[in-house]
């Protein structure tokens, strides 16, 4: 689990790397909680979703938003921290030049930017995010959702309710040609206390089954103006 430092666009990023062999290997990005309520790449839930890629045979990277340990800048509400990940896919790509498929994937805060990182980035093929707050941000822009993916959320979350998620991944569901797996954790809470090691069993059991087809395939040309959101600047 090497430590990398990423050029970003506020300065360094900081920045956990397990790189699989294999050179077209799937990779991931991971993102964390809200910076301003104490999110960080060391995050547990952030941790297991870094390690149920890493166990299934991605290249995945974890690291801190711009003002988060040694990652450098200040906390930007969304638009700045949007850029640091995409600066980190850029920095995966570099180094995987041959990667079978991209997956993003977040928590809470993490969550929100990252499924506006799946909008902007067309070699982004699968996501999975926990606990994603559609209570108080606008989702709206994933019309259309443009591919499948796995949201897990908790029942006894007093952050973000439940009955938003389901809402929102219901909304997801009704469009066409977009699957995705909603999974309900009877009795968690937003930080999954005392109930990581069932989160992580989800999350890994989506990434074999959804991953492997992917990898199978094989790298693929990507249409890279199939989607965009307009600029944040």
């Amino acid at each position: 689990m090497p430590e990398v430092i990423i050029p970003g666009p506020s300065g360094r990023i900081e920045g956990r790397y397990h790189h699989n062999d294999d050179a077209s290997s799937p990779v991931a990005l991971v993102l964390h909680p809200h910076p301003k309520h104490g999110g960080t790449m060391n995050n547990k839930v952030t941790y297991n979703l870094y390690k149920a890629f890493a166990v299934n045979g991605f290249s995945v990277l974890r690291f801190n938003f711009r003002g988060v340990g040694r990652s450098e800048g200040e906390f930007d509400n969304g638009f700045g921290e949007l850029t640091d990940a995409a600066a980190c896919l850029d920095w995966l790509q570099k180094i995987n030049p041959d990667a079978a498929t991209f997956w993003i994937s977040g928590f809470s805060f993490g969550s929100w930017i990252a499924l506006q990182l799946l909008m902007r980035r067309p070699e982004i093929e699968g996501f999975v995010t926990v606990s994603p707050p559609a209570n108080m941000h606008d989702f709206s822009f994933l019309s259309p959702c443009p591919c499948n993916g796995l949201v897990v959320q908790g029942t006894e979350d007093s952050i973000v309710e439940e009955a938003s998620v389901r809402k929102f991944t219901d909304r997801l569901n009704s469009q066409k040609d977009v699957e995705i797996d909603y999974r309900v954790m009877k009795g968690a809470d937003h930080f999954f206390r005392d109930m990581q090691d069932e989160l992580l069993d989800h999350l890994s059991q989506y990434i074999k089954i959804y991953s492997e087809p992917l990898k199978r395939r094989g790298r693929i040309k990507l249409d890279k103006k199939r989607r965009q959101l307009p600029k944040t600047s």
